[in-house]
């Protein structure tokens, strides 16, 4: 696009941003006072000269849907519907369109329109709706609905997400040529082990990840007490929170979408993931919490798999692995087994990568596994993408931890909002 256009994309996208911060601010307050969060001021005709009238009132809908699905919610500990940034550290850019508000063009030049407001065009003399050039390959066909665009600020792009409503008669273009299976076993050092009925394995190292993780979240311990009586935060302090849950976030959708695609190339329709209540039951440790609980954020990682998993027409379904990464896959034992860090031990003498070895006897339960295993591809996260390591083509647990590794099979190698006073919205 043009300098004019990304300006315009930014403004339109901000000016959406804004309107979400003063509606969800008006209603927290509404909350904490005990007042109805629905009466608010009309916020559709102050934005309605950037936005227009129907790209406003899209936002409040917007909102509308996370205060509903707030109070729906079973999980407490979910919380209030939040802000997307603020004036002076930075919005978070989001933009919605109505299904009959956008057009999109697929071909050589593939071509997206959206609405702006009437006081923007006047400024920017522009006749008709904002043009922009897209790239990309539509997985299915079919009748399109809400259009959400966001900004990733990590790879500096725009990304526009379309779902389209699919006849069960037609053809899904993304969807797996073949009917195999994979399972996942989500961890606390590796991020995902995953097996498949192919024979391939991969897996996505965290320890790094992780460990930049803890220095960030010490460094805002560090900052907090610092801080006068009384204050709980500060303009630094919300700057790391936000640059830390962004960096994960922009990790964990690479993920989903690398591990989704190599899925979709071994022609996987079904990827078997342990159910939430495993991972709580089995992950005890105050470390281990961490990990899972705010690094890892594991219900959010389902979601974006489960989310990424659809466009490729992969159906994720959730059962347990209790003992899955204890259970010694020669002798079938979970008492005489041992694991130290990457690796697992058993008195039969079974030697092998502990959360590979889960991820296969996971799959095991669901599916039948009648090839040999290959070497597993190991990837590690370079902030942008994930990379295969340098070690990807060594056992795991050779390149980790180097013990003998032996011949064979897979398996041998008030009235203020209490979270920060006013903000700037």
């Amino acid at each position: 696009m043009s300098e004019t256009d990304e300006e315009l994309l930014r403004r339109v996208m901000d000016a959406t941003a804004s309107l979400w911060n003063e509606l969800t601010y008006e209603r927290r307050q509404q909350f904490f006072d005990g007042e109805t969060v629905w009466e608010t001021e009309d916020y559709r005709k102050r934005y309605i000269g950037v936005l227009g009238s129907a790209s406003a009132q899209q936002a409040i809908r917007k909102n509308d849907q996370a205060w509903k699905g707030f109070f729906d919610s079973d999980e407490p500990d979910k919380g209030l519907p939040g802000y997307w940034g603020n004036e002076d550290e930075g919005r978070d850019l989001r933009w919605y369109g109505r299904n009959d508000q956008y057009t999109i063009q697929w071909g050589e030049r593939s071509r997206l329109e959206i609405p702006i407001g009437k006081a923007l065009k006047d400024e920017y003399d522009l006749t008709g709706r904002l043009r922009l050039e897209v790239r990309g390959d539509p997985r299915w066909g079919g009748e399109q609905g809400q259009l959400e665009i966001q900004y990733d600020e990590q790879r500096d792009q725009f990304r526009a997400y379309q779902p389209v409503e699919v006849a069960d008669s037609h053809p899904r273009l993304g969807a797996p040529l073949a009917d195999e299976s994979a399972a996942l076993d989500i961890g606390a050092n590796n991020l995902v082990a995953c097996t498949t009925t192919t024979g391939k394995q991969f897996l996505y190292a965290g320890r790094d990840q992780f460990e930049r993780f803890r220095a960030t979240t010490r460094e805002i311990a560090r900052l907090q007490s610092k801080l006068r009586e009384g204050r709980y935060t500060s303009k630094r302090i919300r700057r790391l929170y936000r640059k830390r849950i962004k960096r994960r976030d922009h990790m964990q959708d690479a993920l989903a979408r690398d591990l989704m695609e190599r899925l979709c190339d071994e022609g996987v329709s079904t990827v078997y993931v342990g159910a939430l209540t495993d991972v709580l039951e089995t992950h005890w440790s105050v470390r281990a919490n961490e990990k899972t609980h705010n690094f890892w954020a594991f219900r959010a990682f389902i979601d974006r798999l489960e989310t990424t998993a659809e466009e490729f027409g992969i159906e994720v379904i959730e059962r347990t692995e209790a003992w899955t990464s204890q259970e010694c896959p020669q002798c079938g034992s979970v008492e005489r087994t041992t694991r130290h860090q990457d690796t697992l031990t058993c008195e039969c003498g079974f030697e092998g990568h502990a959360d590979l070895v889960a991820s296969k006897t996971f799959l095991q339960r669901h599916a039948m596994v009648a090839r040999p295993m290959a070497r597993p591809v190991r990837f590690e996260w370079d902030a942008h993408e994930w990379a295969e390591s340098s070690h990807s083509h060594e056992s795991p647990k050779e390149a980790r931890t180097n013990p003998q590794v032996a011949s064979g099979g897979w398996g041998a190698n008030a009235r203020r909002d209490p979270t920060g006073g006013i903000p700037r919205l």
